[in-house]
C-alpha cells in the first residue's frame, strides 16, 4: 500500500469580482499550503474499497470516489482500495476535500501507469481547488480558480489556523455575496503584516462579510482570536476557519492552544513548499 500526503490550504487572500454569466465568480487569491495533513494510503485489490477514518463522508459521492471514477473514464484503472484518515476539518475553507481528490487523482494515475498530465487535465472537473493541490506551495490563483502560477516561496513566519465550532459551506456564502452586491473585505495595515507579504496584491478575503452575515458568531469569533493573540486575523477560503501569523512555528503553536477551548480545532503550522506527495 502506498501512502500519500494530503495537505491543507490557506487563502492569505482573496479578492472576488462579481459572477459571469455562467455563475462562476472571476477571482485573485494568494494561496499557500500548510502542514495540516491527511493521508491516503492506496492499493490495487480485487475489488474497490473506500474506507474514511476522522470524517462522515456519503460512501457513495465524495470527492475521492468522483475522481476515481473521472479517471476511469479517461482510461483503464484497476480496483482500488484506498483508505483515508481525514485531519483536516471540513466545511473550514482549509481545501481538505479538494486535496483529498488531488491526491486521489495522483495516486490513481501512477497506479494505472498514466502520465502526470492525465490528473493535471482532469482535476479542475472534480472541483476549483483541486488543480493547486497538485502544484502546492505558494501559489497565485487566478480566473475561476483554474489557472494555478506558482510564485516565490514565502518564508520567515509561521500561521495559527483557528476553526470555531460551526461549518460555512462555499455555495452558500458565494450566493450571500452576491446578495449583499459583493462587500469587499476589510484590508489590515500592511506594518501588522509578514514583511513578504507587504506591498503585493492586497491582504483581505472578500467574502469574510457574507460568511458573517450567515453566521452572526463568526464576527464575535474572529473578535476573541484578535484579543487573545493581540494582532489581526483572516478567514481562509469561504470559512470558518480563521487564521493569524507569527513569527515562528513555537509563537504558532502557543498561540494555538490558547484558543483550544474556543475552536473544534486548532493548530499551529509551518507553511508547506509542495502539494500532494507520495510518502517514499
Amino acid at each position: 500500500m502506498t501512502a500519500y500526503e494530503s495537505p491543507a490550504k490557506l487563502n492569505l487572500a482573496l479578492l472576488v469580482e462579481p459572477p459571469r454569466s455562467d455563475g462562476y465568480h472571476p477571482l485573485q487569491s494568494l494561496v499557500q499550503t500548510i502542514e495540516w495533513i491527511d493521508r491516503l494510503d492506496v492499493e490495487e485489490a480485487e475489488e474497490d474499497r473506500f474506507e474514511v477514518d476522522g470524517a462522515d463522508l456519503d460512501p457513495e459521492d465524495n470527492l475521492v470516489l468522483r475522481s476515481v471514477r473521472a479517471l476511469r473514464d479517461r482510461s483503464f484503472v484497476p480496483p482500488l482500495d484506498i483508505r483515508l484518515a481525514k485531519h483536516i476539518p471540513q466545511g473550514a475553507g482549509l481545501g481538505g476535500g479538494s486535496s483529498n481528490a488531488a491526491a486521489t487523482l495522483l495516486a490513481s494515475s501512477e497506479l494505472a501507469r498514466l502520465p502526470r498530465s492525465t490528473a493535471d487535465e482532469i482535476a479542475p472537473s472534480i472541483g476549483s481547488d483541486v488543480p493547486l493541490f497538485l502544484i502546492g506551495g505558494t501559489m497565485l490563483v487566478t480566473g475561476v480558480g483554474d489557472v494555478v502560477d506558482s510564485q516565490l516561496p514565502l518564508t520567515g513566519f509561521s500561521v495559527a489556523v483557528a476553526v470555531p465550532p460551526f461549518e460555512l459551506a462555499t455555495a452558500d456564502v458565494y450566493r450571500r455575496w452576491d446578495e449583499l452586491e459583493g462587500p469587499i473585505g476589510e484590508v489590515g495595515s500592511p506594518a501588522r503584516l509578514p514583511p513578504p507579504l507587504r506591498g503585493g496584491i492586497p491582504i483581505r478575503n472578500d467574502l469574510t462579510p457574507a460568511a458573517i452575515a450567515i453566521e452572526s458568531e463568526l464576527a464575535d469569533f474572529m473578535a476573541d482570536l484578535r484579543a487573545r493573540w493581540g494582532t489581526p486575523v483572516m478567514m481562509t477560503g469561504s470559512g470558518s476557519g480563521c487564521f493569524a501569523f507569527f513569527p515562528d512555528p513555537d509563537e504558532a503553536t502557543g498561540a494555538a492552544a490558547s484558543v483550544s477551548d474556543m475552536c473544534r480545532a486548532t493548530r499551529g503550522l509551518s507553511l508547506r513548499p509542495a502539494g500532494v506527495q507520495r510518502l517514499t
